[in-house]
């Protein structure tokens, strides 16, 4: 069930058939989610990330949840990242969506060292290769340090969501970086910035490349404050990078190793993005046992009998329940899809099913929340309240990355591409 109390572990109320060590990494989450629910209203009122919390986290070993042991991790995998992004969005979106954003980094490195267990590197190519993943890995495992991953600009065109412009030139010892890079939760916040830019001269993703760069570096600002509607403390202002200089010791360069990389994801082009899914619909289990509490201790004068027994009132927690499992139910599957040994289905499929859960369960998780606000009504609509912040914060999941008309798009062609040639195939 959706709001049940017979669940003492936030996350084991999306994650199924948990396993003991998922058991055990899911206790640490829980014990940093009353921290992260105190001080929620604080920063949203604020607009910026409450900064102990990057100590918090590091403390608990969270920022290496899903790095491998051996280079100092908690050694989770997906389902602990999704069930912790999701356990963090019951108590603070904006944090567990910064988290996320931190997490997406590890990619860089457990893709890597799949890409080179699967042969896709040469042997002048793989040295360098595992350097820099392994470099990843150590600082978000051992070091502890928070990584803000910057991949996404404000540019786009036709044919894809976002264009690399920020462009690296090749210098003596290394490379410089200059471009602007538009979302990227932690600026500020983290220990040091991993970003994407394009080699010099490239036009294609077989010139995308990854650097390191110090957030204090010369050529680094930031850009003016982020003055959102929702997700308000994830630092996401972006940076400008002028002419920084990065040593090649902090750059992956190969031409074509970033595709190659992530060539072995198991579902979209950069892997684990239903976990930043996961913060939505935790926040929209945050609103619904928020709202259902409110009602059930609320009670009507004339009759003392609680509000929530109106018919009109369990109208609205009957639609509100059935959007929340709709969402549930799509983002269960899809990590199922993206997790399951041997896998279920073929990445093109995993794929097409992702572009549809995506919205699905963003715009189910924002009808949780405009429900709760009929049904809780005007006494709950101050935009410090869980309801009021919930509508915001819900509201960027409508955005986020893609919204459901685009993803229902691409599915259709997809659907008719494959149709189309299997009409010729015969």
């Amino acid at each position: 069930m959706t709001a049940s109390s017979q669940h003492p572990l936030t996350a084991s109320r999306f994650l199924e058939r948990m396993t003991s060590a998922e058991i055990e990494r899911a206790h640490v989450i829980e014990s940093v989610l009353p921290a992260l629910r105190e001080h929620a209203a604080e920063a949203d009122g604020s607009g910026e990330f409450y900064r102990p919390h990057v100590q918090l986290l590091s403390d608990s070993g969270l920022l290496g949840l899903i790095v491998p042991e051996q280079y100092g991790g908690m050694g989770g995998t997906l389902r602990d990242l999704a069930g912790a992004t999701f356990a963090m969005g019951t108590a603070c979106p904006s944090t567990a969506l910064a988290y996320f954003f931190h997490c997406s980094s590890a990619s860089r490195g457990l893709l890597a060292l799949e890409a080179l267990e699967a042969g896709l590197f040469d042997a002048d190519e793989a040295p360098k290769v595992r350097e820099f993943a392994e470099g990843v890995l150590w600082r978000m495992g051992k070091q502890r340090r928070w990584l803000a991953n910057f991949a996404s600009e404000s540019a786009k065109s036709s044919q894809s969501a976002v264009v690399i412009s920020t462009e690296a030139t090749q210098a003596a010892g290394g490379w410089t970086l200059s471009g602007v890079k538009y979302f990227g939760c932690a600026t500020g916040v983290a220990h040091e910035y991993l970003v994407t830019a394009k080699i010099a001269g490239t036009e294609d993703a077989g010139g995308i490349a990854l650097f390191f760069v110090d957030q204090q570096a010369a050529g680094v600002s930031e850009r003016s404050q982020w003055d959102a509607l929702g997700m308000r403390a994830t630092a996401t202002q972006g940076i400008v990078l002028e002419n920084v200089f990065v040593p090649d010791e902090n750059a992956l360069a190969i031409p074509g190793a970033f595709v190659r990389m992530m060539q072995m994801s198991r579902g979209s082009f950069v892997g684990n993005q239903l976990a930043g899914i996961a913060v939505y619909l935790g926040a929209a289990q945050g609103v619904y046992d928020f709202a259902l509490n409110f009602l059930l201790q609320r009670t009507f004068r004339d009759t003392g009998r609680p509000i929530a027994t109106s018919p009109f009132h369990q109208e609205l927690i009957g639609q509100m329940t059935v959007q929340l499992e709709t969402a549930y139910l799509w983002l269960r599957r899809q990590l199922e899809l993206e997790t399951a040994e041997p896998p279920l289905l073929p990445k093109e499929r995993v794929v097409q099913q992702w572009r549809m859960c995506k919205g699905v369960t963003c715009e189910a998780a924002f009808e949780v929340a405009q429900l709760a606000l009929k049904a809780c009504g005007t006494s709950n609509t101050g935009n410090d309240g869980v309801i009021a912040r919930g509508i915001r914060d819900l509201s960027m999941g409508l955005v986020q990355a893609f919204p459901m008309e685009r993803g229902r798009l691409e599915v259709a062609k997809m659907v008719v591409e494959t149709q189309g040639q299997a009409l010729f195939s015969v």
